[in-house]
């Protein structure tokens, strides 16, 4: 209770005696057929009453309302942050909507902390001291260095880390369901990315992008019942997001879209990018760019076992294609390039099985 009153005191800047914390029960939900009706919520919203003397005693009412972890998007403590943050700035300009007063959060040590002026949010991080993995790729392409025992070794380095880190499962049925509804309808995977492609291209038409949307769907259903797959991700593990320090050490940046999800996402992230500096380079997939996809992915099944990814690949791959043939992300790419990017994406996900040492077979 004192960390409630030195939090009304902080706010209102004035002393403050707290009359009574209580479960706030809502008219409506007071009756045992409306208990019935509405048997979920997504919080139980508190009621403060207090008195605050600012030269004159005045009492008040005050409702807390938090939000609990569920599986209707909820389950990260960002999820819920995100919607409070949201809610305080967006029921203060609707006409008629009850007035919100503060947004802040529980700090550890059980006070309640305000962040109603923040206007953006930051992250500090410490610097990664190297060079990112793209310039290896870049230098094989332009022909700066010549492909050696190195390249080999850091692509194996790279499948061992994601063999490590996917080796820690999680049991947890409906964040896998809510992973693979995310790779299809986020904003920044599939859905939002065919929704940022023009109407009128020369490399793909708006029906394509229909069907392939359609195709991804209908993955998703097919990719549900796999929630023994969820794992420990990284979830942008592109080589822009790989530092090389010395030979096969790296640093990996900016981890996304949560902690947990499908191997695939990883799996297919980095792999793409052998594909698309090969298709820049030699207009298909030869030469190192294809001895390094195919140490990837053999290092890879290798140390997890993991021949079901197989299975698992073809959504992803299209998202990862979505992004490598984007106007936006890459507007300099040959139309040629961007239509073999999507021959590969409409022709693995009518594969069941994703042949990896095939790839030319999936651009024609």
């Amino acid at each position: 209770m004192k960390e409630l009153k030195a939090y009304l005191e902080s706010k209102f800047g004035a002393p403050v005696r707290i009359l009574s914390v209580s479960e706030l029960l809502k008219a409506e939900d007071t009756s045992e057929q409306a208990e019935e009706i509405k048997g979920f919520g997504y919080g139980k919203p508190l009621l403060v009453s207090f008195e605050c003397d600012r030269g004159g005693v005045e009492r008040r009412e005050l409702v807390i309302s938090t939000m609990k972890a569920d599986a209707f998007g909820h389950q990260h403590f960002a999820d819920r942050a995100g919607i409070l943050l949201w809610q305080f700035h967006a029921f203060n300009t609707l006409p008629k909507h009850v007035r919100a007063i503060d947004v802040g959060y529980f700090a550890k040590d059980g006070s309640l902390k305000s962040v109603s002026d923040a206007e953006e949010f930051f992250i500090v991080c410490e610097k990664a001291e190297g060079t990112e993995y793209a310039s290896d790729l870049q230098n094989l392409l332009t022909g700066a260095r010549e492909y050696g025992r190195i390249d080999e070794e850091r692509a194996v380095a790279l499948a061992s880390y994601l063999s490590e880190i996917h080796a820690e499962k999680k049991d947890d049925p409906q964040l896998y369901v809510r992973r693979i509804r995310e790779l299809v309808g986020h904003n920044e995977c599939i859905f939002g990315l065919t929704d940022s492609y023009p109407l009128k291209t020369d490399f793909i038409s708006a029906e394509e992008l229909i069907e392939l949307e359609k195709k991804c769907v209908e993955w998703r259903w097919k990719l549900k019942e796999k929630s023994h797959r969820l794992c420990a991700v990284h979830g942008d593990f592109h080589p822009w997001n790989v530092i090389f320090h010395h030979h096969t050490d790296f640093t990996v940046l900016d981890r996304s879209r949560g902690e947990w999800g499908e191997a695939a996402d990883d799996l297919t992230a980095m792999s793409i990018n052998f594909m698309f500096f090969s298709l820049m380079k030699y207009g298909m997939m030869k030469g190192e760019f294809a001895e390094l996809f195919n140490v990837f992915f053999e290092t890879y099944l290798h140390k997890t076992g993991d021949e079901e990814i197989l299975s698992v690949v073809q959504p992803f791959f299209a998202f990862r294609c979505l992004v490598i043939a984007s106007p936006i992300w890459y507007p300099h790419l040959p139309a040629d390039t961007r239509r073999k990017i999507f021959n590969f994406a409409e022709n693995v996900l009518a594969d069941e099985y994703f042949e990896y040492k095939n790839v030319n077979e999936y651009l024609l």
